[in-house]
């Protein structure tokens, strides 16, 4: 549905960890994505675990507020890590709405480099009101 990514992370949490831009696929699939840099890195040389939790839970997060008035706080999500990315590479984010009641949204997401699968999940959203 949009053809151009636009950026999100204007302020807060992800504007000072490299930022996401974000675009709407259909009315329940989005896509996100950003340029992993070298302060992404843990020790081991690979991206930390925290940053690709956050890099979920913010486009995640996102694909729920496009679809309520108001806001949405994540009270669960659990994360699969499967694979590693490095300074450079673009990760692609995907999410996708599977059921919203009145109260509550349920999401899957992953995260890809290169085709490669780098990380799943599956979480929950409270609607605030």
């Amino acid at each position: 549905m949009e053809k151009e990514f636009r950026n999100i992370s204007k302020v807060g949490f992800m504007k000072h960890n490299g930022g996401l831009v974000f675009r709407k696929l259909s009315e329940s699939e989005y896509e996100y994505k950003t340029t992993i840099q070298d302060f992404h890195m843990n020790a081991g040389g690979v991206t930390h675990g925290g940053y690709v939790m956050s890099m979920l839970d913010s486009g995640m997060g996102t694909a729920a507020h496009q679809n309520i008035e108001g806001g949405a706080v994540t009270i669960s999500m659990s994360i699969n890590f499967i694979g590693g990315s490095k300074p450079g590479d673009e990760i692609i984010g995907y999410a996708k709405i599977k059921k919203q009641t009145r109260s509550l949204i349920f999401m899957y997401g992953e995260l890809k480099c290169n085709e490669k699968l780098l990380a799943t999940a599956e979480g929950i959203w409270k609607i605030l009101k």
